[in-house]
């Protein structure tokens, strides 16, 4: 059986928000004071795998584990180990800030975890502390130099490029991942949250930051296909992988193939549209029911919007941000 949305895409890819708390509190993700969700409203790790599993019953082959930062729940590689073992499930990745990899990398590397994308936008320790407001560098280094070590293979770097921020380092952060082998995928910010930073333009298009990049290396398309919305490039001289994401100048929606499930349990049909179906109701008033479930999941996404609508890269189109929505 398979998912399909009311335009006839196939959905195969979840992004499951394991907690919506991070030990950052990067500039483009959360508000100055944010607020975090109460406990009980958070899923519990039965609840997750719960629902998991209705969604790959119904075909959906990959799992991403996001946050805020997923590493911060306790009971992660537990989730994780539980994960790996439903049937159908061809891909389990957790997107992490790598600042607990150096103590976790070895146990979710034993616990079945595929892959994992690291978020880099600086290699400065200064800026990088401005950016996370409260981040170290040394220790995100440190957790993806562990990650290699445990094994994990195809490590990708996720890097925001903000103009008048970090629009000088995009040369430096491809040249350490050529040091090391890494993958990296630029992303287009996304306008989702309202925040005093967003006052002055910033954004950066995909488009610019190749530019830069094919001042130095000639990028040639790929023909890596991954699910996803990243168009890969590659350099004569490297085995690695230059990705770019962009919601703003090349819109993917007419190919998406993926939903959102938050840490309360929520159904997002669309990062940039609010529309949403609450699953946690579902799950808690009737646990056994999996059919139920499932009906539940297929009614809603007829909902899933055509496209989301990100006309403004300055102006907050979507007023949740990206710690609530998982990365």
């Amino acid at each position: 059986m398979g998912l399909s949305d009311g335009f006839s895409r196939k959905v195969e890819y979840l992004r499951l928000s394991v907690t919506d708390r991070c030990d950052f509190r990067c500039v483009y993700c959360m508000g100055d004071n944010p607020r975090f969700l109460p406990k009980h409203q958070v899923l519990s790790l039965e609840e997750m795998a719960h629902v998991c599993q209705a969604f790959t019953e119904m075909g959906v082959s990959k799992i991403r584990l996001t946050g805020g930062e997923p590493l911060m729940r306790r009971d992660v590689i537990q989730l994780v180990e539980r994960l790996h073992q439903l049937p159908g499930v061809r891909e389990l990745s957790m997107t992490t800030n790598g600042s607990h990899l150096t103590k976790l990398a070895p146990a979710l590397k034993a616990a079945g975890l595929s892959r994992l994308n690291i978020s880099l936008d600086t290699l400065n320790p200064v800026r990088f502390q401005a950016l996370t407001r409260i981040g170290k560098l040394e220790r995100v280094v440190a957790g993806i130099d562990a990650a290699i070590a445990a094994g994990f293979e195809r490590i990708k770097v996720n890097a925001v490029i903000l103009k008048q921020r970090n629009e000088d380092e995009i040369l430096a952060l491809v040249e350490f991942c050529r040091s090391r082998g890494l993958d990296i995928a630029f992303i287009e910010e996304m306008p989702l949250g309202e925040m005093a930073e967003r006052q002055s333009p910033r954004y950066m298009s995909s488009d610019d930051v190749q530019q830069v990049i094919e001042q130095h290396y000639p990028l040639t398309l790929s023909n890596r296909r991954t699910g996803g919305p990243c168009r890969y490039f590659q350099m004569p001289d490297s085995n690695i992988h230059i990705g770019f994401i962009s919601p703003h100048s090349h819109n993917f929606c007419h190919e998406c193939n993926r939903v959102r499930v938050t840490a309360d349990g929520r159904l997002l049909l669309c990062l940039g549209n609010e529309n949403s179906v609450d699953l946690k109701q579902v799950v808690r008033d009737y646990p056994d029911d999996i059919a139920l479930l499932k009906q539940t999941i297929t009614e809603s996404l007829q909902r899933k919007p055509r496209s989301h609508h990100f006309d403004q890269p300055d102006s907050p189109q979507i007023l949740r941000f990206m710690n609530v929505t998982g990365g």
